[in-house]
């Protein structure tokens, strides 16, 4: 395949150097003349315009300016360095713009015109100029603010191109015309010369955007308004100010280079960004002037420190005078001044140190909470602060806590103080290491040695006559108990501390509470005035303490304690301390006693317990003891004894044969508790009996009320058995519920195979279909009769004896005793094993039930699971029994 080769046409070659010179062209309008429009006369540092200097050479790095009298910064703006007159109507100078890097150079000439010439030549030629473009459209416009003139000021020509064809008038309107502010602008019907009447403030009106209108004579409008935007130049005419007149800073003299204090700020009013607000901060002035402590931020207008010879015990204070200029901080730029006031704060960076480094002192031996010595430190720390205030510490020699230093807060001052007394016997000197330190810890970087100043004490003791001294102040004596009286011992021995003897020192017994001892005067010897007895109660673990004052010839005096030590003797036999026992025949067959020695157990147990024989008494005959141990034994009775008290001596013998005999008074009750047996004199037979206590006899009403239940129950709940109406008598309750004094178990309770043991009291009543009969009470015994066709004088009377058989005519027994006992026993063993299995207890309330209330509405309620019946079984003659019973009633019956 032939290679293509591409054909440049001469069109298009022509076509690329049309578009180079086309960019060349408008590279050279960016870097083309600018003519600026001035007065005659110029005064030094005066703003004279603004070129464009980023549109000609945008990486330009130096600027440099051909004319000396006229300067050039960075935004393009033209400031003049001196006073300059204008001698011609034309002065142009070159600016240089330079890339160091890229080597490259370009140049603008700025050409000077008087504006009055400026106004003659454009008359002169406005005539001879032919437009060859449309001159209807918006055209820029500038003027500076503040201008001098002269007045009316030139600014621009308005022109349309209908002109040639037509006669235009040129009008305007807007702000700056016929609005506020008014006639400050206006232009030439005629010619379309636009004029400024007067000097303008940027920072009052930054432009004004006016319309600019061409009429015919008759009124024909050939072009659309022209809005026409006029910008007024910024001057700097502003100060730049700053926020506020002083400033006040603060900072610690410790602190590290670079750190800040604050920041200042001011403000101005000139156009933004641009050489005008650009503003920088300096020092101008430091008081002191040396050393220079202080930097601030030229641009930023932070303040920070830029020493570390900040020393607050130097100078606490700093004034500084501060300049803010703008133009970028140049030397023509305006300026402001302000004062800015630093207080060095304190810093812990001074250690107190002693004005002495030793101190001697003096004090008296037994002395205590006396000052002794004062010691004063210096700090050049702010006073009453924590930097300046001292703590200080015994850092060696009060390993026995003699002495104590503390801080005096008004004069920093270190006081040395005894609190524990010191003994000149003992040590004649002490020599003690202080220490001092700040409140405040000490900020500069150093080891612990440094940070502390100590300083050495040296305390002598000074030696005084002093008392007896009862040391130690608890001694003891061993004395045997039951020593003769007049025996003598060793006693109390005090002595003098000077001389470490105790002649000299008389003795006399300051307190003795049971008058046992007498104390020898001269040697402190005890003498036995009566018979000491180590089981006395003023004895306390074989201890008797007596009190004794030793006093020497200046009476001088000290008091100490003498403990006696009682030896034991065995003159003590054990004894039984439980001298009345309860026995509860149902539930107890014996009861435990237990004896006791007040000698020490070498002369204790094992204990020998046996009956003390009485004459004309079967006291071994009625009672046996059997040992159970070294202490105790277990007393039990025959099994035919009788209910009642009894005396029963009983004799206990220590290992060493002392002996001592005890009456135990023993009750034998028919009871549960031992609470449950009282003791009580009948009136009848003048005898003490032993009768049920109140526990007792609620539990015997509680069998009673379950027994009338189910018989109850039995009664009415036989099928095949027509009711009948009853009629209850007055004192019906006593012939239900009669009360019982039998209350021994005996021959009178009828036993079931299940270990069930059933009381059944009554009187003979009307029954429905077949009663239950009386209880016939003979010989200390009870019988329950089944009567057939209720109470009447042929009826058959029948024992339940005779029904245990199970063998009874029904013409003679309503029941047999097996239909009876299998009817009751599996309800009422479903019932318990409910009760016991129940974890949370919640049956309980259907067996065990407080029966205290008395009053009407008893909040107890049925029995509930004991029965059988409903609300419909007809138990309302339960209603109308005597109010004592009401509540027993209430128990069997839901209500």
């Amino acid at each position: 395949m032939a290679a293509v080769t591409p054909l440049v046409s001469p069109s298009g070659a022509l076509c690329r150097l049309l578009l180079t010179l086309t960019i060349l062209t408008f590279a050279c309008d960016a870097c083309k003349k600018v003519t600026l429009h001035v007065p005659s006369k110029l005064d030094a540092e005066k703003f004279v315009g603004r070129v464009n200097l980023k549109e000609c050479f945008k990486s330009a790095n130096q600027i440099h300016s051909s004319d000396p009298d006229f300067q050039i910064l960075e935004d393009g703006s033209v400031y003049t360095r001196k006073a300059i007159i204008l001698s011609s109507e034309k002065r142009n100078f070159t600016v240089l713009l330079s890339d160091t890097e890229n080597q490259e150079e370009k140049k603008i000439v700025v050409l000077l015109e008087h504006q009055t010439k400026v106004l003659k030549k454009k008359h002169s030629k406005e005539k001879a100029l032919k437009r060859a473009k449309r001159r209807w459209a918006p055209i820029p416009c500038s003027m500076l603010e503040n201008s001098l003139g002269p007045f009316p000021l030139f600014l621009q020509q308005i022109q349309s191109d209908t002109a040639q064809n037509y006669t235009i008038y040129y009008s305007i309107r807007g702000p700056g015309v016929d609005q506020e502010p008014q006639n400050l602008f206006y232009v030439e019907r005629d010619t379309g010369n636009l004029y400024c009447t007067r000097p303008v403030d940027r920072e009052q009106y930054e432009s004004f955007e006016l319309i600019a209108f061409a009429t015919t004579p008759d009124g024909y409008t050939p072009e659309l308004p022209l809005t026409l935007l006029i910008k007024i130049e910024d001057e700097n005419d502003n100060y730049p100010i700053f926020t506020e007149t002083t400033y006040v800073f603060a900072i610690s003299e410790n602190c590290r280079v670079g750190s800040t204090l604050g920041q200042v700020c001011a403000t101005d009013k000139d156009e933004p960004d641009t050489m005008h607000t650009r503003l920088r901060y300096s020092i101008i002035e430091q008081v002191p002037a040396r050393p220079t402590l202080f930097a601030l931020h030229p641009i930023t207008g932070v303040l920070t420190v830029s020493s570390t010879q900040i020393d607050r015990e130097v100078l606490d204070k700093y004034q500084l005078k501060i300049k803010v200029q703008d133009m970028d901080g140049q030397h023509f730029g305006l300026q402001t001044t302000s004062t800015c006031i630093i207080n060095i704060e304190d810093a812990n960076d001074n250690l107190p140190t002693f004005t002495r480094s030793s101190y001697v002192t003096t004090v008296e031996e037994n002395a205590v909470n006396v000052e002794i010595l004062r010691v004063t430190v210096e700090d050049k720390d702010l006073v009453n602060t924590p930097n300046w205030r001292a703590n200080y510490t015994i850092l060696k020699g009060n390993e026995n806590g003699n002495f104590k230093i503390v801080t005096d807060p008004k004069t920093n001052e270190g006081v040395l103080c005894v609190v524990k007394p010191l003994n000149y016997e003992e040590k004649q000197q002490v020599i003690l290491q202080i220490g001092v330190v700040n409140e405040a810890p000490y900020s500069r970087d150093s080891s612990s040695r440094s940070v502390m100043s100590t300083a050495t004490v040296t305390v002598n003791v000074r030696d005084l006559d002093e008392g007896p001294e009862c040391n130690p102040p608890v001694q003891t004596v061993r004395v045997r108990e039951n020593v003769p009286v007049g025996t003598q011992s060793n006693g109390y021995r005090a002595y003098d501390p000077d001389t470490r003897s105790s002649s000299g020192i008389r003795y006399r017994k300051l307190s003795d509470p049971r008058r046992w001892v007498n104390v020898e005067e001269n040697s402190g010897s005890i003498t036995m005035l009566r018979s000491l007895d180590r089981e006395a109660e003023a004895v306390s673990n074989g201890v008797y303490n007596i009190t004794i004052l030793a006093s020497d010839d200046a009476g001088r005096t000290c008091t100490g304690t003498l403990g006696i030590l009682l030896e034991d003797v065995n003159d003590n036999g054990p004894f039984i301390p439980r001298g009345t026992i309860v026995i509860c025949r149902s539930t107890m067959s014996s009861a435990e006693i237990v004896a006791v020695d007040p000698d020490e157990p070498i002369n204790g147990p094992p204990f020998e317990f046996r009956l003390e024989s009485v004459p004309n008494s079967d006291i071994r005959r009625m009672w046996r003891l059997t040992r159970l141990n070294d202490t105790a034994a277990r007393l039990s009775y025959e099994n035919n004894l009788a209910f009642g008290p009894y005396t029963v001596p009983v004799r206990v013998t220590d290992r060493l044969g002392q002996s001592q005999v005890t009456s135990l008074t023993v009750y034998l009750c028919d009871c549960v508790t031992e609470n449950d047996c009282t003791l009580r004199t009948s009136p009848r037979t003048g005898e003490g009996e032993v009768i049920l206590g109140k526990w007792a006899i609620l539990a015997l009403l509680l069998g009673v009320a379950m027994l009338f239940c189910i018989l109850f129950t039995l009664a009415c709940g036989v099928p095949g058995i027509a009711k009948q109406p009853k009629v209850f008598p007055d004192d019906l309750a006593q012939q239900n519920l009669i009360v019982s004094n039998t209350e021994a178990p005996g021959d009178d309770k009828v036993c079931s195979t299940n270990d069930f043991t059933t009381h059944v009291v009554g009187s003979s009543a009307q029954g429905i279909g077949g009663t239950m009969g009386s209880g016939v009470k003979s010989g200390g015994q009870e019988t329950i009769e089944m009567v057939k066709g209720g109470h009447q004088p042929g009826g058959h009377h029948l024992t339940l004896d005779s029904c245990r058989e199970g063998h009874v005519e029904m013409d003679n027994c309503r029941y047999t005793y097996s239909e009876w006992h299998n009817f009751t026993q599996p309800r009422l063993g479903e019932k318990v094993q409910l009760c016991n299995q129940d974890v949370d207890y919640k049956n309980a309330q259907d067996y065990v039930h407080s029966y205290n209330y008395e009053g009407k509405g008893s909040l107890v309620g049925s029995v509930g699971c004991c029965s059988e019946q409903h609300e419909e079984d007809g138990l309302e003659f339960l209603d109308h029994l005597e109010p004592k019973f009401r509540t027993l009633a209430e128990a069997c019956i839901k209500r």
